[in-house]
């Protein structure tokens, strides 16, 4: 189990009811029990299962899992709702995972199968707009109406706030990580040159090594390596810098943000990321608004934070009502067993 962190440790989400939240990533989910004066009373991370065409299966098991082991730990804490944020196209409405081609899954009904583990109400979500909104309420997106909280890690996507509103385009808003910005090399998607297989950190990985024969950990070797005079692993990286410049400049020209926000793993580098970003930035615009480019600062824990509030809000919106009312569901009568 992890240990909080200092981000997460403080943080409170003021009173209101109980609630579970689940962060599923590409490549580690987090779970988090937040009580009823917005306190997080655990929070564990683990490596995201991977089973192939079973993957959202074995997704749906960790989370029941994981709501079993923190009501027996905290006997004094209820939950009354549950969060769950996950990766790929997501139809929030429905509650279903359209497609993610990092986890193979597709048309998978997340929402109900999930309600019908733990036995409580679900709000359900694209794990980058959850953090998004936790960034937005709570983070360094909140003074602002128009603004975009981009998330690089093992993918690329953004969460995108118009007049301070969260704009989901059916789902499909935000996936910065499949415009397409090179020629190559080949997406998990079956695009070409998409952001997300240029400039991910996960990519910047990857070429690296096709490029070199040897292989790294992840992209803060390759900057490390571009620190040290590794001529290879320094156009690496300024091709993914050049990469995501042009897909920024598309996001100012389209949406005119006051600010954008960036979190995930590659946000990580700090000055190396930021600086030469915005000096990118700058020289491809012209007219337009020039963005804040700033680092996300809630940390590792916005996705858990924004499933707690997405949870909260569920509550308040008198949850989903049909599925609180009818103590015969059979969700409900494992809950009590």
């Amino acid at each position: 189990m992890s240990s909080l962190s200092s981000t997460a440790a403080g943080a409170v989400l003021g009173a209101g009811g109980a609630v579970l939240a689940f962060d599923v990533g590409g490549t580690d989910m987090k779970a988090a029990l937040i009580d009823g004066e917005g306190r997080i009373r655990a929070l564990e991370r683990r490596p995201t299962p991977h089973d192939g065409d079973r993957t959202a299966d074995a997704v749906v098991a960790a989370v029941g899992e994981l709501a079993a082991r923190f009501r027996a730990a905290h006997p004094d804490v209820e939950p009354l709702a549950a969060g769950l944020l996950v990766p790929g196209h997501v139809d929030d409405e429905a509650g279903i995972g359209v497609f993610s081609e990092n986890l193979d899954w597709r048309d998978y009904p997340f929402r109900d199968n999930v309600e019908a583990v733990i036995g409580l109400p679900v709000s359900f979500s694209h794990d980058v707009r959850g953090a998004g909104e936790a960034e937005h309420r709570l983070g360094a997106a909140a003074p602002f109406d128009d603004v975009v909280v981009m998330a690089i890690g093992t993918g690329i996507a953004g969460a995108i706030f118009i007049g301070g509103r969260l704009h989901a385009g059916g789902g499909m808003a935000g996936e910065m990580g499949h415009s397409r910005v090179a020629d190559g090399p080949e997406c998990a998607c079956g695009g070409f040159g998409c952001l997300e297989a240029v400039a991910s950190a996960a990519a910047i990985a990857r070429r690296y090594t096709a490029l070199t024969g040897n292989p790294v950990a992840g992209a803060k070797d390759v900057l490390d390596r571009a620190r040290a005079g590794d001529e290879h692993a320094a156009a690496i990286w300024e091709s993914a810098l050049d990469a995501l410049a042009l897909d920024l400049s598309h996001t100012v020209a389209l949406l005119a943000p006051e600010a954008i926000v960036i979190g995930g793993g590659l946000s990580q580098a700090g000055p190396a990321l930021f600086e030469p970003l915005a000096a990118k930035l700058d020289a491809i615009l012209t007219f337009h608004r020039r963005p804040l480019l700033l680092p996300a600062s809630i940390g590792e824990d916005a996705g858990v934070i924004g499933a707690a509030l997405r949870a909260r809000d569920l509550l308040a919106a008198g949850g989903r009502a049909a599925h609180a009312a009818d103590s015969t569901h059979p969700a409900h009568q494992r809950a009590s067993a």
